[in-house]
């Protein structure tokens, strides 16, 4: 019903607000984009687009439509690449950090899966030091992980600092050992949290050890203690403490993908492009 051409030239107008700059995206003249635009309206037997001298703004039936032109492009190019030959298969074993898992990453996933539907992605969800093993043992192709900041290896997607995190009302008596939630070991967090807690003199406890992020997140809302994680992934119902206690700075972290030397690197290169350059930001 819709031709793609057309909504192509409507979604570069939608994102731009400008019709000279989507001609300019798309490579085509602006009277092309404006005849596009037009023939899409009589289609839809709806107007799509209000303009005047200085504005281009969408429609409500504006809006919608660039809604359902992403949906059926995203479709169209996925089939265009199925059914041409040129689609990319392949296996491919991923492996993430558990709150790695709570970002962005499943909505990228999802996103790669529509694009590459015959790459078979098998994904396992861990904590960074049984990945890397994993990886090592040729047992998964990439991995997504929390690694120390400034390694030299693997491709770095976000760098970010560890913060100390607990309740708006946590409470720690002077004195008192530091009430410690954590992974068991080994952990990148853990160990960093324990050194830099005993570099500066401070006594701790484990309170709780939960090989998972929803039980780490559990155990702080329930005021059990506090933990140790990225500062990008603080949920909104947590609050950092690091200097509400002036408790000891923990270090930073890079958030890296490894890959298995061995595997598909065309199908590794085609995740890793996905992923790097997007912004991990909590999921909630």
């Amino acid at each position: 019903m819709f031709d793609p051409v057309q909504l192509r030239s409507f979604l570069a107008v939608a994102e731009t607000l400008s019709f000279t700059k989507a001609a300019e995206r798309l490579g085509l003249a602006q009277p092309t984009i404006s005849q596009h635009v037009r023939k899409l309206e009589l289609a839809a037997k709806r107007g799509l687009v209000s303009r005047d001298t200085r504005d281009v703004r969408l429609t409500d039936n504006g809006d919608a439509m660039a809604g359902f032109a992403r949906t059926i492009l995203a479709a169209h190019d996925a089939a265009d690449r199925y059914f041409s030959g040129s689609a990319m298969r392949g296996k491919l074993r991923f492996g993430t950090a558990d709150d790695l898992a709570i970002t962005g990453l499943p909505r990228i996933l999802r996103e790669f899966r529509q694009i590459y539907p015959q790459i078979n992605l098998e994904l396992t969800v861990a904590q960074s030091d049984q990945l890397y093993r994993r990886l090592n043992a040729g047992q998964l192709d990439l991995v997504f992980v929390k690694w120390v900041a400034g390694a030299k290896e693997g491709t770095v997607v976000q760098h970010d600092s560890f913060a100390w995190v607990g309740l708006e009302q946590t409470s720690l008596e002077p004195g008192r050992p530091v009430p410690l939630i954590s992974y068991p070991s080994p952990s990148l967090s853990r160990k960093l949290a324990i050194d830099a807690l005993e570099s500066h003199g401070r006594t701790w406890q484990i309170t709780c050890s939960t090989r998972q992020i929803s039980g780490v997140l559990a155990a702080v809302r329930a005021g059990i203690g506090v933990a140790v994680m990225p500062s990008s992934l603080v949920p909104e119902d947590l609050k950092i403490i690091t200097r509400r206690f002036d408790l000891p700075a923990v270090g930073d972290v890079d958030f890296t993908l490894l890959s298995n030397p061995h595997a598909n690197k065309e199908v590794i290169d085609a995740l890793t492009q996905a992923i790097v350059g997007r912004t991990l930001k909590k999921s909630a």
